[in-house]
């Protein structure tokens, strides 16, 4: 069996986070970008994703989860009040996964697919949280009220304080799941090792 920090530096799956938030009646936009990767046996085609991966921090990932998140939001003065009445976000999010440039042999291609759909479920779980996400800043936006606010700066200032615990939240979950995933016997683990060993 392989070890992978002695062959190829394990890569970390990533999430980058951004913040902002969204409601029921709206649906995510889901795009696929990928990275060219070379090789025709396994241990080619992960040593190219140490190479070629999305960059984050100091090192690479093997695939990458992204999102853009914009709000269409209506403040409503109710006589000396403000009332947040209607909160529509606009998500997209952007798998970013790793693609071989040449045609692999057929005992290579059955690894790759096989490791290929592990990746793309993990990374989906990943697209999930940040749905649920916007979920969450949705449902403390819609109805949300601040008195003595007829310019509605009061309750954009609440909005606003609150949406900060529920990021880091979203940011904690992201990284807790990708640890126990990446951990000895994760599924993301045992993907690796599947993938690099005959």
């Amino acid at each position: 069996m392989i070890q992978l920090s002695r062959a190829v530096p394990i890569l970390a799956l990533a999430i980058v986070s951004c913040t902002s938030a969204a409601r029921a009646d709206w649906v995510a936009t889901e795009k696929i970008e990928t990275y060219k990767i070379s090789g025709t046996a396994p241990m080619e085609l992960y040593a190219s994703i140490g190479e070629r991966g999305p960059k984050l921090g100091g090192g690479r990932a093997i695939a990458h989860t992204n999102f853009k998140l914009t709000w269409q939001r209506d403040y409503q003065p109710e006589g000396t009040a403000c009332v947040l009445v209607s909160a529509k976000p606009k998500l997209i999010i952007t798998y970013t996964l790793p693609k071989p440039s040449q045609k692999l042999p057929a005992e290579t291609k059955a690894r790759w697919d096989r490791f290929y759909e592990g990746i793309v479920k993990h990374e989906k779980l990943h697209g999930e949280f940040i749905r649920d996400l916007v979920r969450q800043i949705e449902q403390i936006s819609v109805g949300l009220r601040a008195e003595n606010d007829p310019q509605c700066q009061k309750v954009r200032q609440a909005l606003q304080a609150q949406l900060k615990p529920i990021s880091d939240t979203h940011v904690a979950r992201h990284g807790d799941y990708d640890r126990v995933e990446m951990s000895p016997g994760g599924a993301v683990h045992q993907l690796i090792l599947t993938f690099l060993n005959p």
